[in-house]
């Protein structure tokens, strides 16, 4: 990659990362005695986790997401699909249950997410065509959801998955076609600072770790908007990985992520014992290499400048929520992606995250 902000981090990037070897901890698999400790107590960066507001009805979920996590994506319930309905009303019940919880047990929000490439719901959809009319929806659902949830959140993904799966441009869209490519991604984050002045302001996209194609156009993308000073306040890379991950990907993905010098969101980490939807080697064999990624993520991590840590987040408390057992995602109902098992039980990688969180 030839982008200017990028090559003044580079050689620190790289030689920090070089401190100690990735997955030092794989050998770690058997649990030690006695009580799990608290995750959010050994990470020296805001350790999440994602949940939804009715996830929150079971008592065992809950009391998890307590007392390891000290920050929590909102899911899907600060998305369009949720908030706006058929009439144009916007509801909000969920995230506001989701802040209840939060603010009483002490946790940040990191808000997802305003605008979607994907979420496009009929109350937008029929002002297709019509730009004056789109400008005045979309300038004023940024303003009214931001703006709501002002000093409550830490943070927003503002503009998720601006980047086509390909990867060597951008999407087209809903947004993107009656705003501009640029123009719609400029005002939502221009509006979002108007709303709400304080939080951090992220652009989020997936695959940036398996796809240096996508990787590079969606830097180039952030580094243009910087220079046209949009407000960007941070970079998330989402991070669903699978157990077929080559050893090293997620290193140098993180390194050139944190080239432009903004703070680092990894923002949906899961890791899949099924690539592709089928079976490869032991079941051993693959939650060794589950857990060699979890190592390699939080080590390249703890590599990056503290400025620039934002947090690491896990998508789900329980493998049994996981998005990766639902079918209609494509996903296996055997799949155990997370920390914690069905029961809520710590797994073989959960212990393995501890002890490179408390390294």
């Amino acid at each position: 990659m030839r982008l200017s902000r990028r090559a003044l981090l580079a050689s620190t990037l790289a030689l920090a990362a070089c401190d100690r070897p990735i997955g030092a901890t794989a050998a770690a698999q058997t649990p030690p005695k006695g009580s799990a400790p608290a995750l959010r107590d050994l990470a020296p960066y805001p350790f999440g986790t994602q949940l939804i507001s009715t996830e929150l009805d079971t008592p065992i979920i809950a009391e998890l997401a307590a007392r390891h996590f000290d920050q929590v994506n909102t899911g899907f319930e600060l998305k369009m699909e949720y908030i706006v309905q058929p009439d144009g009303r916007l509801r909000f019940e969920g995230g506001d249950r989701l802040a209840a919880f939060c603010r009483a047990n002490g946790q940040a929000i990191h808000a997802h997410t305003l605008v979607w490439y994907a979420d496009t719901p009929d109350w937008f959809a029929r002002l297709d065509g019509s730009r004056r009319a789109m400008e005045a929806a979309y300038d004023g659902y940024v303003r009214e959801v931001a703006g709501r949830y002002a000093g409550r959140v830490r943070a927003w993904d503002v503009v998720n998955e601006p980047v086509t799966d390909e990867g060597s441009d951008l999407r087209d869209s809903l947004w993107s076609r009656n705003l501009g490519q640029d123009g719609h991604f400029i005002r939502a984050f221009e509006l979002a600072h108007e709303a709400d002045p304080n939080a951090i302001l992220f652009t989020n996209d997936y695959n940036l770790e398996s796809n240096p194609t996508k990787r590079r156009t969606f830097l180039n993308l952030v580094e243009r908007m910087m220079n046209r000073g949009v407000p960007i306040g941070g970079i998330g890379t989402q991070c669903h990985v699978s157990v077929d991950l080559p050893a090293g990907a997620l290193t140098t993905a993180l390194r050139d992520i944190a080239s432009l010098g903004l703070p680092v969101h990894v923002s949906e980490f899961d890791c899949s014992l099924v690539p592709d939807g089928i079976f490869r080697g032991s079941q051993r064999e693959r939650e060794a290499d589950q857990i060699r990624l979890y190592e390699e993520a939080l080590e390249s991590y703890a590599a990056l400048p503290a400025r620039q840590q934002y947090g690491f987040t896990v998508w789900g408390v329980r493998d049994a929520e996981s998005w990766l057992r639902r079918t209609d995602y494509g996903g296996d109902p055997s799949d155990r992606p997370l920390l914690f098992d069905d029961l809520g039980q710590p797994k073989p990688v959960f212990w393995a995250v501890a002890e490179a969180l408390r390294g």
